[in-house]
């Protein structure tokens, strides 16, 4: 039996009609070596029944909801649990091209997931060239976070063409406790809340400058150094002071998507880093500067100082259970997209992620979860949709800023080997994440996997038609930062 977390049960409150938080991966594979040359709803239906255990609290638990919403959901084996309820095909006209898979992604990416049943599914997407087939596989974000999701595809592929063996299933059935149970243990919870959200305020009160819009909050930051200075604590690093300029990817969002997705190589971008200094990931930030800067100056938008990035990151340790629920946090960090010169907005990216890194490992980025966690689960759900709905109302009110980021970047690190589905090699894996009012209408997430680095790009479609022009100038941004390493 396990139960919903505080972090957990916000993505699920965090729906609205323009907004979904389920997260997403294309993968293209080779489908040749398939039997009879085809990936099949079959083979996948087949595949899934064997290793579903593998990872039950994604594929085969739904959600259980404690009566009158007094607490937040549990999770249960699904007694009626058939992978072929959540599996399903579609075709692109032959030879189908990256743009026409984007746009079905694109559609895909639109529709929520069932809540009666496990909260993911599988579409197969036929119709491409050169025996290619791909996997669109969606995953409510209550139920996995990056890491989870990387266990997850771990237990549905394999090192070779030859399937592994496996672990028998031996457990029992979970299953939810009982509706009386649930109130009574609801009820019990509510009454203690008030202490515990006392604990949880002032758990996250030094590290206030951290969360994503407060840090540009004039006082903020002296307010955090008083309470760590009356805490008796070491000071911590300063929080970089992060203000979210107006875009045109921040107007309030619709219920349409746009996607893009393409590689670029890893091993230019380690010559670069090696080259130039820091990590892959910050080389990743950079490019996500320069493109961005590319695609706001031909718009005329190109602002005078960083823009706000939100960029998560996981809590995880090695010995943290699988199934332990969202364990992940969020930097804001300044991306200097508003600096001319290549190699003085590199040294800024550079600089700004090393500062903000600082404080994050400092501080344990422990905000997201003492903050979900101080509010009552039975006013979770209806305070996160007033927020929410008011949010677009908001941000149409002349000089009134409620940006706390302009877009989320996350870099994932992957594999570098190839794995494969059903027999079939998987050439890439291209992460599809989530937009929302608070976060942005633009999202970029990196997966790097076998000598790649996968970019996936989702936007709403009303504010970026064609998000494959950010794609094409993290081309252009590769190039700028190759030619800055020959001198």
């Amino acid at each position: 039996m396990s139960q919903l977390t505080a972090v957990d049960a916000t993505f699920l409150h965090a729906e609205t009609s323009t907004t979904h938080a389920h997260i997403a991966g294309l993968g293209i594979v080779d489908a040749r070596e398939c039997p009879g040359g085809r990936l099949t709803v079959d083979a996948m239906v087949e595949l899934i029944g064997l290793r579903a255990h593998l990872a039950a609290r994604l594929l085969r638990q739904r959600l259980v909801e404690v009566p009158l919403g007094l607490d937040h959901p549990y999770w249960e084996d699904d007694p009626d649990f058939d992978p072929r309820r959540h599996i399903y095909e579609i075709a692109l006209p032959a030879p189908g091209d990256d743009r026409q898979l984007a746009d079905a992604v694109a559609i895909l990416h639109e529709q929520p997931l069932d809540r009666s049943r496990p909260l993911w599914e599988l579409v197969i997407i036929q119709g491409l060239s050169d025996g290619r087939s791909a996997v669109y596989v969606k995953a409510h974000h209550a139920a996995i976070d990056g890491v989870m999701a990387a266990e997850t595809l771990a237990a549905l592929l394999d090192l070779s063409p030859e399937p592994r063996e496996l672990p028998a299933d031996d457990a029992e059935p979970a299953r939810a406790p009982g509706a009386w149970s649930m109130l009574s243990t609801g009820l019990l919870k509510t009454a203690m809340h008030p202490f515990r959200s006392a604990v949880s305020v002032a758990r996250a009160a030094p590290y206030l400058d951290e969360i994503p819009g407060v840090s540009a909050i004039p006082g903020v930051g002296l307010m955090t150094q008083m309470v760590q200075g009356a805490l008796r604590r070491e000071e911590l690093p300063k929080a970089p002071r992060t203000s979210a300029p107006p875009t045109s990817f921040n107007l309030p969002i619709g219920r349409h998507r746009s996607v893009a997705y393409g590689d670029l190589p890893l091993g230019e971008v380690k010559e670069i880093r090696a080259a130039l200094g820091g990590s892959v990931n910050d080389v990743v930030m950079a490019l996500c500067a320069t493109a961005l800067r590319q695609w706001l100056d031909k718009r005329g938008e190109l602002p005078d100082r960083p823009l706000a990035v939100g960029v998560p990151v996981s809590l995880r340790r090695g010995d943290d259970a699988g199934d332990a629920g969202n364990s992940v946090s969020l930097m804001a960090a300044p991306l200097a997209v508003h600096v001319a010169d290549p190699a003085e907005r590199y040294a800024a990216v550079r600089a700004d992620m090393d500062s903000v890194k600082r404080r994050f490992v400092a501080s344990s980025g422990g905000w997201v979860a003492q903050l979900t966690g101080a509010i009552p689960a039975a006013f979770a759900g209806p305070i996160a949709r007033f927020a929410l709905g008011a949010l677009p109302t908001l941000q149409s009110v002349p000089n009134v800023s409620v940006r706390p980021i302009n877009l989320i970047i996350s870099n994932v690190p992957g594999p570098q080997f190839p794995l494969y589905l059903c027999r079939a090699r998987v050439l890439g894996y291209y992460p599809i994440s989530v937009v929302t009012d608070l976060s942005g209408g633009l999202n970029v997430t990196v997966f790097s996997y076998d000598g790649r680095v996968c970019v996936g790009i989702v936007a709403c479609r009303d504010l970026v038609p064609d998000p494959s022009e950010v794609l094409d100038y993290l081309g252009d941004a590769l190039n700028e930062l190759k030619d800055l390493t020959r001198g």
